[in-house]
């Protein structure tokens, strides 16, 4: 039994991860792996509350796995799984859709978006999609979980059910905390200083993919909001060469101070040009392994094979804690 802290992430099929992923999180969980037990599932069940292509979500899938593998994530060292593959997952959601109530979930505030979003298909699953997440984090008795501001609620729910479990039945749930990391970095949009790098948005120029080309990711740099002052300065009257700044720093470990002096009396073009180039350096071992992996997929099999397998050891055994405590007979085999 290990002693390490157990972290779980979860990430939805429904696009391509951005920079802003990379930076802000996976490039930072990739020396937790030591430190941690990490769990990493591709949250297909998820994407389903809007409507999807079956073909183009399973493409995704895999796409998001081959992705997390090429920017560090060690499939050696963690647990990385696709949900649908392991069915604890729903059928916990069960039982805490039982204990969730109306209120708390008509609070929240990603479903009022969504439900203007997707008024014409508003279903249950988007209404208990919290509930689901709150599976996935309590299954696999997380201690820690990274999530961004607007998952934040959706955590708060996840530990109220522990607790209320725990609470009505005996302790069962490890209550979960967020993970905060200690060195990651707010990556924001390129069209859009003032707010997070999302790919959620219509303007394809306001975000960097990782496997966007090396043209793409240029033209997008260049097009980058910046203002007239025309100085390579960190300052927060000046977001979108903060975000530039922030870019540049992260991508070669140059401190701000150090980018500060060296772009000292040089123009915004120059200084995109360079931020241009350091991303593609820094992203192009990354592209390529993703090619290598999406054409070895006997490989990617393995790895969501073996991490389902090791996924339902842990879920089932907190499954079989839970179906006990609420009074279901345990299933006999012959």
């Amino acid at each position: 039994m290990s002693d390490k802290k157990v972290i779980f992430s979860g990430v939805k099929p429904s696009g391509d991860l951005t920079l802003g992923n990379y930076l802000g999180a996976i490039k930072n969980w990739v020396d937790l792996q030591d430190e941690y037990d990490c769990y990493y599932c591709v949250v297909d069940m998820h994407a389903i509350t809007v409507h999807q292509e079956p073909k183009d979500l399973r493409k995704r899938t895999l796409e998001i796995l081959a992705q997390y593998i090429a920017a560090g994530i060690d499939p050696e060292k963690n647990t990385m799984f696709i949900q649908s593959h392991v069915s604890a997952h729903a059928e916990l959601t069960w039982v805490l859709n039982s204990m969730s109530y109306m209120g708390q979930l008509n609070r929240m505030t990603q479903f009022k978006e969504k439900s203007k979003d997707n008024a014409d298909n508003l279903n249950a699953g988007l209404f208990t999609y919290p509930v689901l997440m709150a599976s996935d984090i309590l299954l696999y008795q997380a201690d820690l979980v990274p999530v961004g501001d607007d998952q934040k609620q959706h955590l708060e729910l996840a530990r109220d059910l522990a607790e209320r479990f725990n609470n009505r039945y005996s302790p069962t749930f490890v209550v979960p905390e967020i993970y905060t990391s200690k060195v990651g970095s707010r990556i924001m949009g390129l069209q859009d200083p003032t707010s997070k790098m999302s790919k959620s948005g219509d303007n394809e120029n306001d975000y960097i993919l990782l496997i966007d080309s090396p043209k793409a990711t240029e033209k997008k740099i260049k097009r980058a909001v910046t203002d007239s002052l025309n100085k390579v300065r960190y300052s927060d009257d000046q977001p979108g060469i903060k975000n530039l700044i922030t870019i540049y720093s992260k991508m070669t470990g140059e401190s701000v101070e150090s980018i500060e002096a060296k772009y000292e009396g040089v123009g915004y073009g120059k200084f995109k040009s360079d931020v241009a180039e350091v991303v593609n350096e820094g992203l192009q071992p990354i592209r390529d392994e993703f090619e290598r992996l999406m054409n070895n997929k006997d490989y990617l099999e393995d790895v969501y094979m073996n991490g389902a397998n090791a996924a339902e050891r842990v879920a089932r055994k907190t499954l079989r804690k839970v179906y006990k405590k609420v009074g279901f007979i345990p299933r006999k085999f012959k």
